[in-house]
C-alpha cells in the first residue's frame, strides 16, 4: 500500500476508473452515532444528533460492505466516532479492523476534545485521524463549537475542551498518527486563515484540508463569502503557508472550465505549487455514505441530502448505479477527464453558481490545470454524457436532481 502524501490520494476518485476508464464504487463512509459532545455552528448534520439511540449490530452492515468488490478506502463519521467506549469497541473498532483486512485505507472523523486513550485504541487501524479546526482562540472554539446550544457551557468548560483538542493533536502527531485537519472558508475564518494555518502547522497536523462552508444543517443559515473574496483568501493562504504542511483544497469552487482569468491563474498557481493538491468530491462519484442506525445510504452525510436507498433492502452498489445513471442527466454530471476533474459539489455549485449547467462548459487544454490523475484521449463533459446518457430523465427537472424522488428510496 502507498504511502498517502501529495502524489498520492486513496481518496481521489480519479484513482478508481476501471479499464473502461468509468468511475467506480470504491469508498464508503459510515455514520456509526448521532451523538455528539458538541453542537458547532457549521454542523451539516446537527439537526439530525440525539441524545440517546440503540447500538444496532455491525455484522449486517459490514456482510454489504463484502459484496462491494473494489472498496479501497473506508471512513467513520458521526456525530462523534469516540463518544464512549462501548461506541469504540462495539462498533468503531470491529469496522477498522474489517476495513484493514481488506487492505482499505482509513479515516475517522473526530473533534478529538475526549481523553487521549481512546483515541490511542483505534489509531493503530486509522491512516488519518481528521479534525475540524477554525479558531485561534478558546473563545473562537467556544463560539463556534457551541452555537447549537441554547445553554452555553461555562467559558472554563469551552477553554478546557479547546487545551484538550490541542494537546491531543499535538500528542497523537508526536506518536505519528496522521492528523488532517480541515477549515472552511468563510466570513468566520477570513483574514485569519494563514495564521490558522500556521497553528496547525505548530501543532504536527501533516495535512491541511481547505473547504468553502457547506449551506446545510446548522450551517444553512449562514453567510458564505462571495468568489472574489474565497480566492483572495486562497492566494494569501499559499502566500503565508508552511511548506512542511499539505494543502489540500476540497470542493473547490473554481473549476478549469471557467472563463474567468482569475479562476485559471488560481489553478495555475495551484499546479505551480509544491505540497498543494486539489481533490476532486469523492461524495456521489466513488463515495457513498451508510447510516448505521437507519440504514439509510446517501450521496454525502449532510443532512439536507436525503436518502437514495436503504441497505437493509438492497445492495449498496445497486443504489450507487440507480444514482450514477441519473447523476448523469443533472446540471452536475460533468466531466472533463482530460485535466482531471469531475465536476462540482452539488451544495458548492448551488450556492456559487445557482442555474449554471456545468454540462455546458468544457475545459481548455490551456487553461493552466492538468490535474495529477488526468486522463489522455477520454471524452469529456457533454460528448460523454450523450454516448452514455442512460438512465430515467424523468426523475429530473430543469437541470437539477430530485434527492426525494420516492423512486430513489
Amino acid at each position: 500500500m502507498s504511502a498517502m502524501s501529495p502524489m498520492y490520494d486513496p481518496w481521489e476518485a480519479l484513482l478508481s476508473r476501471n479499464s473502461q476508464g468509468e468511475i467506480r464504487l470504491s469508498s464508503i463512509e459510515v455514520t456509526v452515532t448521532g451523538r455528539c459532545n458538541l453542537r458547532c455552528e457549521h454542523c451539516a448534520v446537527g439537526d439530525t444528533l440525539t441524545i440517546t439511540e440503540e447500538r444496532p449490530d455491525i455484522g449486517p452492515l459490514l456482510r454489504r460492505l463484502d459484496e462491494i468488490d473494489h472498496l479501497t478506502t473506508l471512513s467513520i463519521t458521526g456525530g462523534e466516532p469516540s463518544y464512549n467506549r462501548e461506541l469504540i469497541e462495539s462498533t468503531v473498532l470491529p469496522l477498522l479492523r474489517y476495513a484493514k483486512n481488506r487492505g482499505c485505507q482509513t479515516q475517522i472523523n473526530t473533534n478529538l476534545t475526549l481523553d487521549v486513550d481512546r483515541y490511542f485504541l483505534i489509531a493503530p487501524f486509522v491512516d488519518v485521524m481528521h479534525i475540524s479546526y477554525n479558531y485561534l482562540t478558546p473563545e473562537d472554539f467556544a463560539v463556534l463549537t457551541f452555537a447549537g446550544l441554547r445553554r452555553r457551557p461555562a467559558p472554563k468548560t469551552a477553554e478546557a475542551l479547546f487545551q484538550r483538542l490541542e494537546a491531543n493533536t499535538r500528542r497523537l502527531a508526536a506518536e505519528g498518527v496522521f492528523v488532517s485537519a480541515e477549515s472552511m472558508i468563510s466570513p468566520r475564518t477570513q483574514g485569519r486563515l494563514t495564521k490558522i494555518h500556521r497553528r496547525l502547522a505548530e501543532l504536527g497536523v501533516r495535512r491541511h484540508e481547505v473547504h468553502p462552508l457547506y449551506p446545510s444543517d446548522f450551517a444553512r443559515e449562514l453567510p458564505l463569502l462571495g468568489l472574489d473574496d474565497w480566492r483572495a483568501e486562497a492566494l494569501a493562504l499559499l502566500d503565508g503557508r508552511d511548506p512542511r504542511v499539505w494543502i489540500l483544497f476540497g470542493t473547490f469552487p473554481f473549476y478549469p472550465c471557467s472563463d474567468d482569468p482569475r479562476d485559471r491563474e488560481l489553478l495555475a498557481r495551484i499546479a505551480r505549487e509544491p505540497g498543494v493538491t486539489v481533490r476532486n468530491d469523492p461524495d456521489g462519484r466513488i463515495r457513498l455514505n451508510v447510516n448505521l442506525l437507519d440504514g439509510g445510504i446517501y450521496v454525502t452525510d449532510f443532512a439536507d441530502m436525503g436518502p437514495i436507498g436503504n441497505w437493509h433492502r438492497e445492495p449498496i452498489r445497486d443504489a450507487f448505479e440507480r444514482w450514477r445513471d441519473q447523476w448523469r442527466h443533472t446540471r452536475f454530471g460533468c466531466q472533463c477527464p482530460h485535466v482531471g476533474c469531475l465536476g462540482p459539489n452539488v451544495l458548492v455549485a448551488e450556492a456559487y453558481y445557482p442555474g449554471v449547467d456545468f454540462r455546458r462548459r468544457r475545459a481548455p487544454e490551456e487553461s493552466g490545470w492538468r490535474g495529477r490523475y488526468a486522463i489522455s484521449g477520454v471524452p469529456v463533459s457533454g460528448e460523454r454524457e450523450s454516448v452514455r446518457g442512460e438512465g430515467n430523465p424523468a426523475k429530473v427537472a430543469d437541470g437539477r436532481l430530485n434527492i426525494d424522488s420516492p423512486a430513489l428510496g
